[in-house]
């Protein structure tokens, strides 16, 4: 019985000098060390075009660190990458909710915003975005630029015609006839 009970307490303090390892920890890893901020793996992941990395790396962050102005901005741009226009818009309009003058949001919104055809939307998101920040930003001009030519064509367009439109047609003085592909 003692020998049992000097046994079990050699292992106990055999676990307590081993590493500790848990459950959640990658092989390889050394627990002891601080870990990389997942905003910054995840800039990174985005600039290397792993938007679906950068977006798990993202929700790290999130999950460690609390929900955010930059994450949800950068959770936001992950998904536009990745062509979730849906999911993206809404987290971009949750970021500006906290921070309405936050220009990648601002940015990053007015471009889903174009990619569903809000032209109109997203030039006021571009004009926001270009004042807040000074015009210093070639990207967010250009789009501001491509928003203005986009909701200014979409207001009236008369080449586009589209199947099964009346069309008024002279027949003689003073009579015309409204006529229709059906």
């Amino acid at each position: 019985m003692k020998r049992a009970g000097i046994v079990l307490l050699l292992l106990l303090v055999l676990a307590a000098c081993g590493p500790d390892l848990s459950r959640n920890t990658p092989y390889g890893a050394d627990p002891k060390r601080a870990a990389v901020d997942g905003l910054l793996v995840g800039h990174r992941l985005m600039a290397a075009n792993e938007p679906e990395l950068a977006l798990k790396s993202y929700l790290r962050a999130a999950a460690e660190d609390g929900i955010s102005i930059d994450t949800l901005s950068a959770i936001g741009s992950a998904n536009l990458a990745l062509g979730r226009l849906g999911q993206a818009e809404q987290i971009l309009r949750r970021a500006l909710e906290i921070d309405p003058d936050f220009v990648p949001a601002l940015n990053n919104l007015g471009v889903v915003l174009m990619e569903r055809d809000k032209y109109g939307e997203a030039r006021a998101m571009f004009q926001r975005a270009y004042a807040l920040d000074s015009g210093q930003t070639d990207s967010i001009r250009d789009n501001l630029k491509l928003a203005i030519a986009r909701s200014e064509a979409a207001v009236y367009d008369p080449g586009t015609e589209e199947e099964g439109e009346f069309q008024l047609v002279r027949r003689d003085k003073g009579q015309y006839v409204l006529l229709t592909q059906l």
